[in-house]
């Protein structure tokens, strides 16, 4: 697979392990008390269109930080099992348009012939799991059995206490998610963010297959609820633990058990939950 980042001589690459923070600086008013107001500089987490385009043609376009899109590309083909494994993708490029970004893909003529029958139809905003999807069938796909990593509690709550140590974008604009990798014992080895949550973990899945990592031995991290659509990814990659800031519905639950998969969740003070 061939890579070509969105040329932008104003940034400085980026460590493999970590995100790219795309924060925009802005001007604003701080009204502390009715009576007192001041001039702050404020961030703001940027957000563009970007394109996903297979063999030329358009499947979907989502609203995105526009950062890491090469994992996000690759993920997102990944996590939607449009490819199976990552030398599937025989080229990935991305490019800056005038209305936007463009993830420009090639797969084999085969994959990419089984797209025409499930082309998005509309826009993905970045916090939709589901845009575009026609029926109710859709959404109960049969998830691929996973394995549950055995993971300490200690090593859990050790992740979830580390995550925002590893979102560079969200310690300045407060308003974006975190996905990460964590081995067994708990510590964060890679890490992605966006405006979305489902973005987040795509681009998460990206960097994790083009460094290699061993998706069975070790969990994710994650900064939100944990929804079904967020299992869904999850289990067609192979990934049998999800950690979460915020308990998950009963839907991603059922999924969950469905495939063999564990939820773990933030709870009061350091603990951590273990759902069954």
């Amino acid at each position: 697979m061939s890579t070509r980042p969105v040329p932008d001589p104003d940034q400085a690459p980026a460590a493999e392990a970590g995100p790219r923070d795309c924060s925009v600086s802005v001007r604003g008013t701080s009204h502390r008390t009715l009576s007192v107001a001041e001039s702050v500089e404020w961030h703001l987490p940027e957000e563009e269109p970007t394109a996903l385009v297979y063999n030329r043609r358009s499947f979907a376009v989502m609203l995105t930080s526009p950062a890491d899109l090469e994992d996000f590309g690759l993920g997102f083909s990944l996590s939607e099992r449009i490819i199976t494994q990552e030398s599937e993708m025989q080229e990935l490029t991305v490019q800056r348009l005038e209305a936007g970004l463009s993830v420009q893909m090639t797969i084999p003529n085969g994959r990419a012939a089984q797209l025409l029958g499930r082309r998005r139809a509309i826009e993905g905003r970045s916090g939709c799991g589901i845009c575009g999807i026609e029926s109710l069938e859709a959404l109960r796909q049969p998830l691929a059995p996973v394995t549950a990593p055995e993971v300490a509690p200690a090593a859990i709550a050790r992740a979830l206490g580390s995550l925002r140590d590893h979102q560079p974008m969200r310690a300045r604009n407060f308003s974006v998610h975190g996905a990460a990798w964590s081995d067994r014992n708990g510590t964060i080895v890679l890490s992605r963010e966006d405006v979305g949550r489902h973005s987040a973990l795509d681009k998460l899945i990206g960097a994790m297959s083009r460094a290699g990592v061993d998706r069975t031995d070790g969990f994710v991290v994650l900064s939100s609820r944990c929804g079904f659509e967020l299992v869904q990814k999850a289990a067609a990659v192979g990934i049998g633990l999800l950690a979460s800031v915020s308990a998950p519905t009963t839907m991603a639950l059922s999924m969950a058990r469905q495939a063999g998969m564990s939820l773990a969740v933030s709870a009061q003070g350091s603990a951590v939950v273990v759902l069954e």
